[in-house]
């Protein structure tokens, strides 16, 4: 049996946050899949959702599926699972936000998180999208990776962070790992820990899969059977 990891990049990324991680799943004979999630400005989280089903969709039937998402997808990838519970294997939430039924990530967040990111929507997204903060907020410093990020992020519709998941339970039937990047930014070890998912820490910025993708690959990879293989 195949694993194919379906790896969903979060808030103003793109498919292309995976660029340094697929090639290493590849050497190491898994199959990937990478879908985008649309930025137009009145797409939300379940539009997201539907967009991740699609693509578990697309995965062949004897495949062993591990549903992967970075940041603002990890909402994204449990309510994905929860509509199709039999195809996932394992979930793995990289720096992942998560929360029971009717989290969202303005509920999962501080007050002052949603206070900044409807001012900028105001100010610069007519009200509906927020735009990308600069590299250094995803923990990005080295120039190169800076110059690479910066001109890559989208703006991110508004609603994607004001809607709640809706989760009917069956996605907690699925075994979860949470991977959190060390030093903390959010507790994303306690929201992982709060759906009932092991919690492992990697050392790294947030968005570790572009500085660190080795590590984070070889991690991945220990899940290929549905479980962790220690």
């Amino acid at each position: 049996m195949t694993t194919t990891f379906v790896l969903v990049h979060g808030a103003w990324h793109g498919p292309w946050a995976w660029d340094r991680i697929v090639p290493l799943l590849h050497a190491a004979g898994a199959r990937t899949l990478t879908p985008d999630l649309s930025t137009p400005e009145d797409r939300g989280l379940h539009d997201h959702a539907e967009e991740v089903v699609a693509a578990i969709d697309k995965a062949q039937d004897d495949d062993q599926l591990v549903l992967v998402g970075h940041s603002y997808a990890g909402l994204v990838v449990r309510e994905a699972a929860d509509a199709r519970p039999d195809a996932v294997g394992h979930i793995v939430l990289v720096d992942g936000w998560a929360g029971a039924d009717g989290a969202g990530m303005f509920s999962l967040a501080p007050d002052t998180f949603e206070q900044t990111m409807r001012a900028a929507a105001d100010t610069h997204g007519d009200g509906r999208q927020i735009p990308a903060p600069p590299p250094a907020a995803f923990g990005i410093v080295d120039p190169d990776d800076t110059a690479w990020l910066a001109p890559r992020l989208l703006p991110q519709p508004l609603r994607t962070f004001t809607e709640a998941t809706r989760l009917s339970g069956a996605v907690d039937r699925i075994p979860g790992t949470a991977i959190y990047c060390a030093p903390l930014t959010y507790p994303f070890d306690r929201f992982g820990k709060a759906v009932g998912y092991a919690t492992l820490a990697l050392n790294g910025p947030h968005d570790v899969m572009l500085t660190d993708p080795e590590p984070l690959a070889r991690l991945l990879l220990e899940f290929r059977n549905g479980k962790r293989e220690v």
